[in-house]
Parts: structure tokens; sequence; C-alpha cells
């Protein structure tokens, strides 16, 4: 569970820049898109707040910040986990719809990050196409279903239940894994089902469970699902930017300064990832990270549903 590049090499970084070598190229493309989007979206000193709701302060919003850092760090490590933790956090705030459309933008920053800085790129398309292909087109009803209809406490209900079963799954067996199996229905149904949830809830932990089962590469694990996610990001924000009145100039600005932020957590958990990392000890963290999003999401829906 290591990777041989435990160290940052700062100027070899700004080398392999300068020559458009495409995994710095992707790290800084990413960055810099979220930078300009703070600065050009930004509404001005007294609309800070004004796009989110009367009763959320400066203070709220700091605390918010600290949230996506610690997420981000989350992501960083683990390759997911950054909207599973966020986004019950933030809807117990705020307007849950708002929530998902705002936190589409951090997500989609972190995700071409990590493509950039695994290195994955044509050879994971070309070998996963048809689940791309899939992820996309649940995408693209999950935006549909966003706009349409308010998610209400339900979907995170039954994510919750995804979660919390699978998390007693793997304990139950003890972590069991397999080796280098490849499932192409299987991957691509819980491709489609990821690209569904991410886009109606902001929520998807079918896809991650599914790489933890089957894809014990760290690095392909983490790059492959920063493809996929990455591209049902892209899909969801120009869906949401051209045919529907979901995502505007402020909330395109408040999900760019929130991925700014998160950058610095990102960076801290992917120098933690590069260190050399015990796989038990990974796994736990894992589940038991997936244990207590569980736990998170059934204190903010069952009084909801049931109370």
């Amino acid at each position: 569970m290591s990777s041989p590049q435990s160290q940052l090499d700062a100027a070899q970084f700004l080398e392999n820049l300068r020559d458009l070598r495409y995994r710095e190229v992707m790290m800084v493309a990413a960055t810099l898109a979220v930078v300009t989007g703070s600065i050009v979206f930004f509404p001005g000193v007294d609309n800070i707040t004004k796009g989110v709701q009367s009763n959320v302060s400066v203070g709220l919003l700091g605390l918010f910040v600290v949230v996506a850092i610690v997420a981000g760090a989350v992501k960083g490590m683990i390759g997911f986990g950054y909207a599973l933790i966020t986004t019950p956090i933030f809807a117990s705030v705020i307007d849950p719809t708002l929530a998902v459309v705002v936190l589409a933008i951090p997500p989609w920053m972190i995700n071409m990050f990590q493509i950039g800085e695994t290195d994955t790129g044509f050879g994971f398309i070309r070998e996963e196409w048809v689940l791309l292909g899939l992820a996309i087109i649940g995408s693209i009803l999950g935006v549909f279903f966003l706009a349409q209809f308010q998610t209400g406490p339900i979907v995170p209900f039954l994510i919750g239940l995804i979660i919390f079963g699978y998390v007693g799954f793997q304990v139950v067996q003890n972590f069991v894994t397999i080796e280098e199996a490849h499932h192409p229905i299987g991957l691509s149904i819980a491709g489609f089902f990821e690209g569904f949830l991410l886009a109606a809830a902001n929520l998807g932990p079918l896809l991650p469970a599914y790489f933890h089962t089957f894809e014990r590469d760290i690095e392909r694990y983490i790059g492959g699902l920063s493809m996929v996610l990455g591209t049902i990001f892209t899909v969801r924000i120009l869906q949401m930017v051209f045919f529907t009145d979901l995502m505007t100039t402020y909330r395109l600005w408040l999900g760019s300064i929130i991925a700014v932020v998160t950058i610095v957590g990102l960076l801290l958990g992917t120098y933690l990832r590069r260190l050399e990392i015990d796989e038990e000890r990974f796994n736990w963290f894992v589940i038991g990270l997936l244990f207590l999003i569980s736990l998170n999401i059934f204190r903010n829906t069952i009084p909801a549903l049931f109370l």
C-alpha cells in the first residue's frame, strides 16, 4: 500500500509542467479552474452569504471551510469520501438541493486533480468505456431527477443503508477481497447507479465499495475512481449550467471557493497516502469512515422520516 513517489520534488514538478507533461498539467489545470471561478464569479462583499440563506453567518461558512479541508484530506488518502462527508453536514444547515448543486464543484476539482496525480488517462478509458458510458447516462438522469423533484431524506437514507450494509459485510467477512477480479457487468451497473446517486443526492458509495472489494492496486483504485467521478461531475456541472436553472453564478462562486480551500486538505491527504500504509490499517480506516458516515446520514434522515 505504498507509492514510489513518497517525496514531493517541486523543481521536478515545475520542469515537467514547463514540458507540458500530462500529470502536472492536469493537476495545475484543475486547481486554476476553481481559483479562476472564485475570482470571476465573486458576488461582492455585501453578497457573500446572500445566495445561501438569511440565517447562514460568516462563521458558519467558516465551519464549512474546515469540513471541506478535512474531507479533502480523506479524499486524498483513500480516493473517495469527500461528498459523503460534506453533503450530509452541509445539507443539515442549508437547503439540501443547494448543497447538492454547490458541492458538485469541489469534487470535480479533486477528481480531475487526482486523475493527473495518479497518471490515469486514456488507457483506463479504453478498458472501461462501458463503465464510463453508463455512469454518464446515470448522471444525466440524476440531474433531471434533481431538477424536477426534491430529493428529501429518503434517498440519503437508502444510501446510508447501503453503506451500513457494506460495512457489516466487510467486517463479518474479515475484509474479503478478490484479487484482480473483473466483472464488467457488475462494474458497469455500479457505475450507472453511482452516476445517478451522485447527481440526485451527491452521495455515491456504490462504486467505491465495488473498487474496494475488487481492485487492490491503490493507484489504479484511486485513479479509476477519479476518472469515473470526474466524468460524472463534469457532465453534471455542464448539464446544470446549460440545461437547468440549478447552477447560478453565485453557486459557481461558492462551489469554487470551497474547492480552493479543499486543496489544502487534498495535498495533505495525498502526502499521507504516499507514505507506507499497512493494508489492514487502511481497510479499517475505510470501513470506520464509512460507518461514521452512515451514522451521520441516519442522524439527519431518520427523524425526518420516522419521528
